[in-house]
């Protein structure tokens, strides 16, 4: 959530940070409801004033009256100022490419060598069916559409791949984390995934519960409501947890694999720290090393995009996306995503933390990808297998697993 005063003093940055977000602001009942409220909050205060000057019984109990109408009112212009507040994108960095979708996204860096086989290349799908990896069969028959079964040692690979990031980023000085799937609808408002992303969200109605789509939501939303202090930050968590998506805006896309699915298992980095743009850029750089130096460990071929600011999302001031490299496809997909949100989330979630002179300031936020399985299996799968049929395992993966080859 953006400040309204910031808001007001750069009226033109926020309009056009909301177009070129592909997102439409009430622009003119927001700023009616802020006046109107700023109006009342004055006319509230007034009245206390009289109330607590005033002997009188009879004119006692009359602006007792007058300020009971007068709250009930700004309660209600306040619930419809806060719910279009939630509809306000944050602003992205100068640094970010101005475009609609996709297309408009930035190629920064590439690292390894694509492999060239001397055979015809095989898909995952045909690959995970010869070695008995993926039941796809049954994983849609109890499960339904986008529902698996990991088998034999693709389970073994997905564990190992978590443990393998676990313990990296743990021995960078990340602190662990196993996070609920299943949170309140607040952290989901927090991190900016609701008003807009509502869709994307399997809803628990009866228990006033929803299943999170990545470890984002529950770890940014950790220390809701608290007031940290600054010689603490930054706080760095790297956490587990199971992930669920509906996927409802991709009707028709990848609907073979496990390329795009309802369930999977992710490692997720998350960074809350101090109200320091620059600072948070420096972090969003470490983020993106890590995510780096594993698909580097693992020896797989990727690229980091800039995204532009239709395809970056409500939330970010920034963001990069990694696409690995994935033969079954002849193309790079997207495997991690690297975001700073500035203190868009913070203000939402009531994050603040105690800075050194004793001033209360809101945090900021930052998440990554670490790793997340088994769309990761899609390039291990393809990228390492041999002539012979058989599938190769990442060396830093082979104590793990107890083999170093899939036959």
């Amino acid at each position: 959530m953006l400040d309204i005063k910031y808001i007001r003093e750069n009226l033109d940055l926020v309009k056009a940070a909301a177009i070129n977000k592909n997102r439409e602001v009430d622009w003119e009942m927001l700023l009616k409801l802020d006046d109107r409220r700023r109006e009342l909050i004055g006319k509230a205060e007034g009245l206390r004033a009289d109330r607590n000057a005033n002997t009188d019984r009879e004119k006692g109990k009359q602006i007792k009256q007058n300020l009971k109408v007068l709250e009930d009112e700004l309660r209600e212009i306040e619930e419809k100022f806060n719910s279009l507040m939630l509809t306000v994108p944050n602003v992205p960095d100068a640094s970010v490419p101005i475009g609609k979708d996709s297309s408009g996204n930035k190629e920064v860096k590439r690292w390894g060598k694509i492999p060239q086989f001397g055979f015809p290349a095989r898909d995952h799908i045909a690959l995970a069916k010869d070695h008995d990896l993926i039941d796809f069969e049954r994983g849609a028959k109890i499960g339904g559409a986008r529902a698996y079964f990991l088998k034999n040692e693709a389970a073994l690979l997905e564990l190992a791949l978590m443990l393998y990031t676990f313990q990296k980023l743990i021995a960078k000085g990340y602190t662990s984390l196993i996070a609920p799937s299943l949170v309140k609808e607040f952290t989901l408002v927090g991190n900016g995934q609701f008003p807009w992303g509502r869709d994307e969200v399997y809803a628990i109605p009866k228990d006033e519960l929803f299943l999170a789509g990545t470890a984002e939501v529950p770890v940014t939303a950790y220390f809701a409501d608290e007031v940290l202090e600054e010689k603490d930050l930054p706080k760095k968590f790297v956490a587990f947890s199971p992930c669920f998506r509906r996927e409802a805006g991709s009707y028709g896309k990848d609907t073979k694999g496990v390329y795009r699915l309802h369930q999977f298992n992710k490692i997720e980095q998350v960074i809350i720290s101090t109200n320091d743009m620059n600072n948070s850029f420096t972090l969003h750089e470490e983020l993106l090393a890590n995510a780096e130096e594993i698909l580097q460990d693992l020896k797989l071929p990727y690229r980091v995009l800039l995204m532009c600011t239709g395809d970056m999302g409500e939330p970010q001031v920034k963001k990069y996306d990694i696409e690995t490299w994935m033969p079954g496809r002849g193309d790079f997909g997207e495997t991690m995503s690297n975001s700073v949100m500035g203190d868009f989330q913070a203000r939402r979630l009531k994050i603040r933390y105690r800075s050194k002179d004793g001033g209360i300031k809101f945090c900021h936020t930052l998440n990554n990808t670490a790793i997340a399985s088994p769309r990761i299996l899609i390039a291990i799968f393809e990228n390492y297998q041999q002539k012979d049929g058989s599938i190769r395992i990442p060396k830093v993966l082979q104590s793990l697993i107890g083999k170093d080859v899939i036959r």
